[in-house]
């Protein structure tokens, strides 16, 4: 009979389950569920940095999911069984750290914390900790460099010991209530194996290597001596952080008898170790040494696997250069953008509102799709959640050049596609001048899916053709991918993905006319971005305003 694998995807709004076929990859169901707490899963307050999430969602997530997705399985393909299922993976937003009691339970699920914004779980999207940041940064330079060169050599506001450091010097109370501090792609396998309490909890390199600074190489993750440096009770926690990660293709135990029980699937089935959303989405898309992985959604994560037998250089600008985060044997490399489709929904949502349905992204999309490269004559920074990637800056903000009275949100709307899509090639460009060479890019996630002139336009700004995966889950299929190779159906996951996935038959191409106008326009761009993102630059930006008008008069000539 078929066997299948589950995989969970955590993402930033929802979460998500999807049933495999193991030796197809054939998904033959899935279910999501918003999450209930919060504007579209997400606690948001007066301070536009803050972004939380409630733990009671992730339960509820999951066994709605599980459940809806097996009940789906039960209805469209005759014969399955929930006894067919034999692991289960979960993908998981990162860093997404939350505060945990002796047993391991969230605090926010306690009485005394349970509207404390501090005891919820500090959604990756969480910039309050930009003053925490900056000062691990400045204390790795002086004392750690090693840490940094690891991690594109500054740390973020996104990151794990930024926001831990935040509360403890901003809500002392749930700081010290805390036995730690775990990640939702930890804390989820934890759950539904029954293994929550932080002497069985097992941690993933994915989220500790990218995320929390964590290596073997110095043992683990940032030694007590540096951390003492911040305060005392800090330096305390690492003792309580958990000495050893392991890769998605292990197994952290098995399903528990209640949650068997809540889901009607076999007791004891493996549960294979978490990784971050992006990194198995990247496993899903069949990520090989040579390609790109490109998850573009509410932000964008660009991933790399390289040979372990090659030199790496310490590359500036990517978020972590881990062994065995994405795949097993293999180094990850990630860098991405902070925000994509959230920069796409402010405009639409936020500032073009006087009418909701010219307002619609369809509607805007459609009427941007029909203007030539450089009709505009606008160019933007996309940095209206700071910059990930190269600059790892998160005090930088969003940028249009080139408006005047007569200029139209379709051509603002194309023109904040087009700055996402420099951004993305910049990223490129940084791989490029490291000799760490992209033949080949696979795109997923909602924009990739549901956008076609983003797509296009990424393809002709990078001048490389864009491929999509065969997946429109693929966070979750690379979470049922590892999932069939850490319960032993498969030796490897490569082996895994081989059978598993696939891309569409679809490839957008470059177009030579709009590649040649997206070359001039780069230029620009990178005027700006160097300008604007560092010190070093020397230049002036005089001609980039008569520049853009020369563009324009061409396009529309």
């Amino acid at each position: 009979m078929p066997k299948y694998t589950i995989g969970l995807d955590y993402g930033t709004n929802s979460v998500r389950a999807l049933i495999v076929n193991v030796a197809t990859g054939k998904e033959i169901s899935t279910a999501s569920w918003i999450y209930a707490h919060g504007t579209e899963g997400i606690i948001l307050s007066d301070d536009t940095n803050l972004a939380r999430q409630h733990p009671a969602d992730y339960i509820k997530g999951a066994e709605t999911t599980i459940k809806r997705a097996v009940a789906a399985a039960k209805r469209n393909n005759k014969g399955f069984s929930p006894q067919q299922v034999i692991a289960i993976g979960v993908a998981a937003t990162g860093s997404t750290p939350m505060p945990v009691d002796r047993m391991g339970q969230p605090l926010a699920l306690q009485k005394p914390f349970d509207d404390d914004l501090a005891a919820m779980a500090w959604l990756w999207k969480d910039h309050t900790t930009i003053a925490e940041a900056d000062e691990i940064t400045h204390q790795a330079r002086r004392m750690r460099p090693q840490y940094l060169n690891k991690c594109g050599g500054a740390y973020s506001s996104e990151w794990f010991f930024s926001k831990i450091l935040h509360c403890l010097r901003h809500s002392p109370k749930v700081f010290d209530a805390a036995y730690t501090w775990v990640e939702l792609s930890d804390w989820i396998p934890a759950m539904l194996s029954g293994t929550t309490a932080p002497e069985d909890l097992s941690i993933n390199i994915c989220a500790a290597g990218h995320k929390a600074m964590y290596n073997d190489d110095w043992g683990g993750y940032p030694d007590e001596k540096f951390l003492l440096c911040f305060d005392p009770k800090l330096g305390d926690l690492r003792s309580r952080l958990r000495p050893h990660a392991k890769t998605a293709a292990q197994a952290v135990g098995g399903l528990s008898a209640e949650w068997a029980k809540k889901t009607s699937l076999p007791a004891g089935i493996p549960i294979a170790a978490g990784a971050i959303d992006g990194h198995l989405g990247a496993v899903g898309t069949g990520i090989t040494p040579g390609m790109m992985s490109k998850i573009i959604g509410t932000s964008s994560c660009d991933m790399v696997v390289v040979p372990t037998h090659r030199h790496l250089p310490d590359i500036p600008g990517l978020c972590g250069i881990v062994t065995g985060s994405i795949v097993p044997g293999l180094i990850g490399l990630e860098a991405g953008q902070a925000a994509v489709g959230d920069i796409f929904n402010w405009f639409a949502n936020t500032i073009h509102q006087p009418d909701r349905k010219a307002a619609s992204h369809t509607a805007l999309t459609a009427a941007a799709a029909k203007l030539p490269a450089g009709w505009s004559g606008l160019l933007g920074l996309d940095w209206h959640h700071g910059n990930r990637s190269v600059l790892a800056d998160q005090l930088l903000t969003g940028m249009m050049v080139g408006q005047n009275l007569r200029t139209t949100p379709a051509e603002i709307y194309r023109a904040l596609i087009e700055a996402s899509a420099f951004g993305a090639l910049t990223i490129i460009n940084r791989l490029d001048q490291y000799n760490i060479k992209i033949d080949e890019i696979v795109n997923c996630g909602g924009i990739a899916e549901k956008n076609p002139l983003a797509v296009q336009i990424y393809a002709d700004v990078t001048n490389r053709p864009m491929k999509i995966s065969r997946s429109s889950q693929t966070c979750a299929l690379g979470a049922a991918i590892a999932a069939a190779t850490a319960c032993g159906h498969y030796e490897s996951i490569p082996q895994a993905q081989g059978k598993m996935t696939g891309l569409k038959k679809k490839v957008y191409t470059p177009d030579p006319q709009a590649a040649a106008v997206y070359k001039k326009l780069y230029v620009l761009y990178k005027q700006l971005h160097d300008a604007f993102g560092t010190t070093a630059w020397k230049g002036s930006c005089h001609n980039i305003m008569k520049k853009l008008l020369e563009i324009r008069t061409e396009a529309r000539k």
